[in-house]
């Protein structure tokens, strides 16, 4: 653990050891029973996060702002959770609970009084997360959430990097969506670049930065090689999900999002963003991804 500030939270099973840093309330470390890591190590050079939490917006938004009615506000990409400090509300060996909540700083750019609650849990080779947004206001409160987790690539198992790929629960026929150079969804459509459900891994894919996939039949995906330990991750309520890396960077993310990145040229209120839910007073949606070690 670096030396942090904020005494990063440990999580260990027999089978996993998980550390999160409460800033951001990022899985920081990953490792199997050996030690091996299985998380990119956020090294800055390359890209500093490991497993960042988007919100209340996924992606970019047109000319970095948003329109609520007559009032316009400003957001970075993916929002402001990934820099904030959560509270730690309750830990055990294998249990973490931490909680953003508005602030006055918030309120200046996202006029509304949420809760994001963040539950993990490591049950044996499998950790989950559970990200609970609360909409504590009176009004309706527009949002959006996203995971954003990356992987070695290659895994820490000796198999070479072009041995690695990503097989899907179920056929992905549909065509995926990219962005253009300001981040914003494009309008052109692309050929699935999922075949038998596999999408092999190699750089070519990503120098157009991140695969969309908008039209998703799977609920799970398995990132590995053919020898080897591989790992799977669930997403069972996410409409979205990303692939991406940094062509010749030694992570892949795989992201389930609820929520996406602007259109080109998108001008709608933000309760018209497309991937935006909107939560009435006092309601709450929650969604979970796990990452679990699958033995080949």
């Amino acid at each position: 653990m670096p030396d942090q500030p904020h005494p990063w939270i440990s999580l260990t099973s027999h089978e996993l050891t998980a550390e999160i840093d409460p800033h951001g309330a990022q899985l920081s470390t990953l490792t199997d029973r050996a030690g091996r890591d299985l998380l990119w190590n956020g090294d800055p050079a390359v890209w500093a996060g490991r497993a960042p939490l988007l919100f209340p917006i996924v992606g970019a938004l047109v000319g970095g702002s948003y329109r609520l009615g007559s009032k316009t506000y400003q957001l970075p990409r993916h929002g402001f959770a990934r820099g904030r400090l959560f509270s730690v509300e309750s830990t055990s060996s294998s249990t973490a609970d931490f909680r953003l909540r508005a602030d006055e700083a918030t309120l200046q750019v996202y006029p509304f009084r949420f809760e994001l609650d963040i539950h993990f849990e490591l049950t044996g080779p499998t950790l989950s997360l559970t990200a609970c947004v609360r909409n504590k206001g009176d009004s309706d409160m527009p949002a959006s959430f996203g995971y954003h987790p990356a992987f070695r690539w290659p895994l820490p198992f000796g198999q070479p990097r072009s041995s690695h790929f990503i097989q899907f629960e179920t056929d992905e026929p549909a065509p995926i969506r990219r962005i253009g150079a300001a981040g914003l969804l494009t309008p052109d459509r692309h050929p699935t670049p999922v075949a038998h459900r596999r999408l092999a891994l190699v750089d070519a894919l990503f120098q157009d930065d991140v695969l969309i996939f908008d039209q998703l039949e799977s609920r799970s995906v398995i990132y590995g090689s053919d020898d080897g330990p591989r790992i799977k991750v669930s997403f069972p309520d996410a409409p979205y999900i990303g692939v991406w890396t940094k062509p010749g960077a030694h992570f892949i993310c795989l992201e389930p999002w609820h929520g996406v990145t602007d259109p080109e040229g998108f001008s709608g209120d933000f309760k018209e963003k497309p991937g935006v839910f909107v939560l009435p007073a006092g309601e709450a949606l929650s969604t979970t991804m796990a990452m679990t070690l699958v033995e080949a």
